[in-house]
């Protein structure tokens, strides 16, 4: 490790998927926003998989640009893979994710670290065009309204009120990405990110921002896929808006039935041969039990919790460790020059 790669203060994570129309532009636009802030920064364009030109286009840009590291693989395996190969690539402070085609300014990344830099108890900045403030332009109509939609559904799912939970414009403080253990490959990792931060505590700030219409290349977005991951994730983080719902409804057809079956009873009206005691019986049964998964359900979500939070605190007590273990190399001089002897077998 050098000791420009010590001083990385902003790593920008850019997923790319057959982008060659944009790349070149995308990470020349970057890099003109972030010299702007004079810290030092790397860019880290992630290949997934690009069957067109796109690994060769950021080849030629990384040989002419210190600052760009590509990561690749030669598979594509959606955007959650190529997010989580470049959180594990990238070594600044501040980790930000942007898209490939700019439907965001990167202008919002120096904004989001500038939150960051200014109010140190908050560790997530999110880019929100739903939030008051923010706004859209030149996206299609349905395209915004499946989005608008499905970002509504998902509020439901969360403890805090968060109005876009889907985007990928995000800056995290590095202390968040280590905590975390993530697992999806597609684009619901935006969503296991923020179940996870949120259990675990951390703290998370919007800022208004406008969403754009893409310009080149052609777009990635799959309904059938998003739309079923966004339904399988309300559902894991609040098992109860689901088996709650079933289970009253259930109950209340059983309650009613008993309900109705007294009226036939003392209205002397009642057919011994029609089945709605049956009936009653298997609704109430089955509603309780199905009250019964949600809670079992919820429990178990809370416990997941419970083991998030002590994954945070391990996490953040070996980070001190760290810390501490590198200040007291820095004062010692053996230790400085086993430093400047790894070094020297990185530059070969």
């Amino acid at each position: 490790m050098t000791a420009s790669t010590r001083d990385i203060q902003i790593s920008v994570i850019i997923p790319m998927f057959n982008e060659e129309e944009n790349a070149a532009d995308t990470i020349k636009r970057v890099i003109s926003v972030l010299e702007q802030d004079k810290r030092p920064f790397e860019i880290i364009p992630v290949n997934d998989g690009s069957t067109d030109n796109t690994l060769s286009v950021l080849d030629n840009i990384a040989a002419k640009t210190p600052q760009v590291r590509v990561v690749s693989y030669w598979k594509n395996g959606g955007r959650g893979k190529a997010i989580r190969y470049g959180f594990n690539a990238s070594r600044g402070e501040y980790i930000c994710t942007i898209d490939a085609d700019l439907s965001y300014d990167p202008k919002y990344i120096l904004e989001m670290t500038k939150v960051l830099d200014e109010e140190r108890d908050i560790d997530v900045v999110l880019a929100s065009p739903y939030m008051e403030g923010g706004a859209t332009e030149g996206v299609p109509r349905d395209r915004l309204f499946i989005s608008r939609a499905g970002n509504k559904i998902l509020q439901a799912a969360m403890p805090e009120q968060i109005h876009t939970l889907t985007c990928i414009v995000r800056c995290y403080r590095k202390q968040v990405i280590s905590s975390l253990d993530l697992e999806s490959d597609d684009k619901e990792i935006h969503l296991e990110i923020i179940s996870k931060i949120l259990a675990m505590g951390y703290r998370i700030r919007e800022i208004p921002a406008t969403l754009t219409s893409r310009r080149k290349g052609s777009s990635k977005f799959k309904f059938r896929a998003t739309a079923l991951s966004h339904i399988v994730f309300t559902i894991f983080e609040r098992p109860s808006l689901l088996f709650g719902l079933i289970g009253i409804i259930l109950t209340l057809i059983g309650l009613g039935l008993g309900v109705y079956i007294l009226i036939l009873y003392y209205g002397a009206t009642l057919n011994p041969n029609r089945p709605l005691l049956t009936l009653m019986v298997l609704f109430i049964i089955g509603g309780v039990q199905i009250l019964s998964f949600g809670f079992l359900a919820s429990q178990i979500h809370y416990l997941r919790k419970d083991v998030l939070l002590n994954r945070k605190a391990i996490s953040v007590m070996e980070s001190a460790r760290l810390k501490h273990t590198r200040i007291g190399h820095q004062n010692d001089p053996i230790s400085d020059n086993q430093v400047k002897h790894l070094d020297n077998q990185d530059q070969c």
